[in-house]
């Protein structure tokens, strides 16, 4: 959510901004800034849209300049307007934000009567008329910025540019991530390695309650307590921030494509022979009592199809809530209950505090993620890192069936501790999580099938989604991955509850999408599905040929799925979702990779 760059370097930093700022583009942002210093002046330029508009915008208007910040903006606090767009600016100070500074209607109030006004909606103008003000009250640039941070309440990244001081950024973080990149006699500051890729491999990550103090020269980094931190230099691998689309036209597509490598990459790191070999655990599954899974959107469906695994399997009980609610109910964390909390990018602001939450009623804390240094995984027990890469395109796609299959190799080596599998059955289950890539290879091969049902998916107002058992959470993930992109409204129900008042909705302008593998389950979802169609509902079957063959007649649409086992049907049929969602996007001509209001990383509550 929100992208940040900050440039001290020997070249002009504006066309090294919007660089970074392009590969800032997958959290989702509304406008577009960057500023510079030159000469003793600070200037800046703004645009709402995507970032072409501000680029043509520098053709015309050029900033040069060797140190300067840029902003890719999610609106909170007022609409994208160019004048609500960062940077921020205070006469000789400009600031970028992400996060939300929760007491800035304080703040204004005490800047009004001291005769300061403001010209904007928005919460992040006010940390730079602060900034402005300690500074016209005489204190130096390091000393206004901590002052002024000093006095915020809420969530922050900001990153600081003085007029007067061409060789100082001053970067602060409380919540949201930051990141700050050394170079030679150049230091940067970004959202995530990925910003900061083209201009350097070496990442230290700021953890909450830090300030640094950057110069061309010296990075000097202090935490909450003003104590100085020696924080970790670390070199990121190359392919851990590659952004391209490799060919394909969406990089949602890309990553559809990229599973099952990612799945082998995955299975490669977790498994040795006939065992499932995980980090030093610090738990024992076999004294767990009960498990709590908190996450948000597609990882909570991930923690949904999970807990089916976790009870069936290793005869754990599981209760699955979502982090945007968890805390606020005060849920008591009973002695023996183990809490486990799921997030692509280990930076989710309800998944944190919700962990936090847990962490201080003395549970242990599992966390499964994709991004290995993230604050979730550094304030997590066990950390699990799910392989995926870098996932660029809003809706996620390949880190969801990652997730699965972690969650399934943590559900077995459950299940074994717990004397619930023995050896040979965990051996035979392996054996099937070694087929899992090839079969969604296989999978992948019904995409023409999906984009020719897709065209006439594209026609509704209003699509339904019905599965039972471990293919209900799918349901779920069907529907959201249509909405995200599509913009199609889509709800999902467990297939037995369908009589219980969806029913109501169903009539020949509603297409039903039935995900059914030929399972224990199968009868029963297909007399849910007759049903449907009894009302002259339209119904598109997603089953296998056993399934196809003993309830495909009459329905409106049918796809083709390899038979998998009980275990990886979940996982497998991910797939149709997401090439549904996709090639249903196509057709309507939305934004696939960056849909309108939403965020990749959502680092605010």
């Amino acid at each position: 959510m929100c992208g940040i760059i900050g440039v001290l370097g020997s070249h002009e930093a504006a066309p090294l901004m919007v660089e970074a700022l392009k590969r800032l583009e997958y959290r989702g942002y509304d406008s577009a800034g960057i500023a510079t210093v030159e000469g003793g002046r600070l200037d800046r330029r703004r645009a709402v849209g995507k970032l072409v508009n501000l680029g043509d915008l520098l053709v015309h208007q050029p900033l040069s300049g060797k140190a300067g910040i840029g902003h890719t903006r999610w609106a909170t606090h007022g609409a994208p307007t160019e004048g609500n767009a960062h940077p921020h600016k205070a006469r000789t100070v400009a600031v970028v934000h992400n996060g939300i500074i929760e007491n800035f209607r304080e703040l204004r109030a005490f800047l009004a009567d001291n005769g300061i006004r403001h010209e904007t909606d928005t919460d992040t103008e006010t940390v730079a008329l602060l900034a402005q003000h300690f500074r016209d009250e005489g204190m130096p640039p390091r000393e206004a910025a901590m002052a002024t941070v000093d006095r915020l309440t809420g969530a922050y990244a900001l990153c600081f540019l003085f007029e007067d001081e061409p060789d100082l950024l001053i970067a602060a973080r409380h919540g949201p991530p930051l990141a700050v990149g050394h170079g030679d006699g150049e230091v940067y500051v970004g959202s995530d390695a990925i910003a900061l890729a083209p201009l350097t491999d070496r990442i230290t990550y700021l953890q909450d309650g830090d300030c640094a103090f950057l110069t061309r020269g010296s990075v000097e980094i202090r935490d909450a307590h003003g104590t100085l931190a020696n924080r970790a230099v670390r070199t990121v691998r190359p392919d851990a921030t590659r952004v391209d689309k490799a060919g394909y036209k969406h990089f949602m597509a890309k990553e559809i494509a990229e599973q099952p490598v990612v799945l082998t990459g995955a299975l490669g790191h977790y498994l040795n022979g006939d065992e499932i070999v995980l980090p030093e655990l610090g738990i024992d599954f076999a004294r767990v009592e009960r498990m709590v899974m908190v996450a948000c959107g597609t990882a909570s469906y991930a923690c949904h199809v999970a807990k089916y695994w976790f009870e069936q399997l290793a005869g754990l009980p599981v209760e699955v809530d979502v982090a945007s609610e968890f805390r606020y109910r005060e849920p008591p964390i009973t002695p023996g209950t183990t809490a486990l909390f799921v997030s692509q990018s280990g930076e989710t602001a309800d998944t944190l505090a919700a962990l936090r939450y847990c962490a201080a009623q003395a549970a242990p804390i599992v966390s499964v993620v994709n991004v290995a240094e993230s604050s979730i995984a550094r304030e997590s027990d066990l950390a699990l890192p799910i392989f995926a890469g870098t996932e660029v395109g809003v809706a996620s796609t390949k880190a969801f069936t990652c997730q699965l299959l972690t969650l399934a190799l943590l559900a077995l080596k459950a299940a074994h501790v717990r004397g619930r599998l023995s050896d040979a059955a965990l051996a035979e289950r392996i054996g099937e999580l070694r087929a899992l890539p090839g079969l969604v290879n296989q999978a992948l091969g019904i995409e023409a099938e999906c984009e020719a049902i897709s065209r006439r998916l594209a026609e509704a107002r209003d699509i339904l989604f019905l599965g039972r058992g471990r293919m209900y959470p799918l349901a779920l993930e069907g529907a959201l991955k249509l909405k995200e992109i599509s913009y199609i409204h889509a709800e999902a129900y467990a297939s037995g509850e369908l009589k219980h008042g969806p029913i109501a909705l169903v009539d020949k302008t509603v297409p039903v999408i039935v995900m059914a593998p030929h399972d224990e389950l199968f009868d029963k979802t297909v007399s849910n599905m007759q049903e449907v169609m009894a009302r002259g509902g339209k119904v598109l079957l997603i089953t296998d040929s056993a399934g196809a063959a003993a309830a495909g007649d009459g329905v409106w649409g049918l796809i083709h799925m390899p038979s998998v086992t009980p275990l990886l049907a979940p996982i497998l049929y991910a797939v149709p979702a997401q090439l549904l969602a996709y090639h249903t996007a196509i057709a309507k001509g939305t934004d696939v990779d960056q849909p309108r209001n939403l965020a990749k990383s959502v680092t605010v509550e």
